[in-house]
């Protein structure tokens, strides 16, 4: 007995420490393992992280946003739209989290492009980038020469194909757009149709005898007078009454102009 006793603690006691109990002993041998196996971990996160702020910006994302900005600017028109959008410096550029592209000024639509591309994060910087933009589609042409104050009919008009962009900003795209218009001036056979060339039926022109119709709470005065200025209806022109009073009124019709008191 005596000997199984010196045998146990020559065999256990070694495994305990003074002062430290087994089992806190075996926690800290597992926390320490633990912390061998994440420090790798954490420190590639940090490194993936550091080389993603110093990483350049890729050019073909930038050529596809541009070109996916600029397409959707062309879905107005009619037509086979093309875009080449010139390959962008990146120069020292960063890489990007957050790209947005936008015209500057009052850019419209045309042949010749400049998008403005902004870095919003990580790091700001703005690129200017180029592109050349095409519509392929259809416009109209007087089939026949078209005199002063004759309305417009369907079989005025032929279709012609081009691009469209390099066309006058107000050249007729549809048909609905002229036909039971009157036309303001005389248009040559083969000429492009614009809407500067044509006047709503329900316009008034400039010296046109005009009928007022003078409103207010519970009454209504009619008289007649000339239009000053020419208007579509909706549109604000003024008109000389036949007292000789000029006033300002609201176009009605072709031959109306509404003054509200």
């Amino acid at each position: 007995m005596q000997k199984l006793f010196v045998l146990f603690i020559f065999l256990v006691m070694p495994l305990f420490t003074p002062g430290k109990p087994a089992w806190s002993q075996a926690v800290f041998s597992a926390n320490a393992s633990s912390s061998a196996i994440a420090a790798p971990t954490t420190t590639a996160v940090v490194a993936k992280a550091a080389q993603a702020a110093t990483s350049t910006q890729n050019s073909s994302e930038i050529i596809k946003l541009v070109s996916e900005f600029l397409h959707d600017m062309t879905r107005r028109y009619e037509g086979d739209a093309q875009i080449a959008v010139e390959t962008p410096r990146i120069g020292n550029h960063t890489a990007c989290a957050d790209l947005q592209p936008h015209l500057s000024g009052r850019q419209t639509l045309r042949s010749r492009m400049t998008v403005t591309v902004r870095c919003l994060a990580p790091v700001p910087w703005v690129m200017h980038v180029q592109a050349n933009v095409s519509i392929n589609g259809l416009y109209y042409v007087a089939s026949r020469t078209i005199n002063v104050g004759e309305t417009v009919g369907h079989n005025d008009l032929e279709y012609r194909e081009a691009d469209l962009l390099r066309l006058s900003g107000d050249a007729i795209l549809e048909p609905e757009s002229a036909i039971g218009f009157i036309s303001s001036q005389r248009i040559p056979a083969g000429t492009t149709v614009k809407s500067r060339m044509l006047r709503d039926p329900d316009s008034i022109e400039r010296g046109q005898a005009v009928r007022t119709e003078v409103r207010g709470p519970g009454f209504l005065v009619t008289g007649e007078g000339q239009a000053l200025e020419g208007g579509a209806p909706g549109a604000r022109v003024q008109v000389r009454a036949s007292s000789g009073q000029i006033i300002t009124g609201v176009v009605l019709n072709g031959h109306t102009v509404r003054i509200m008191m």
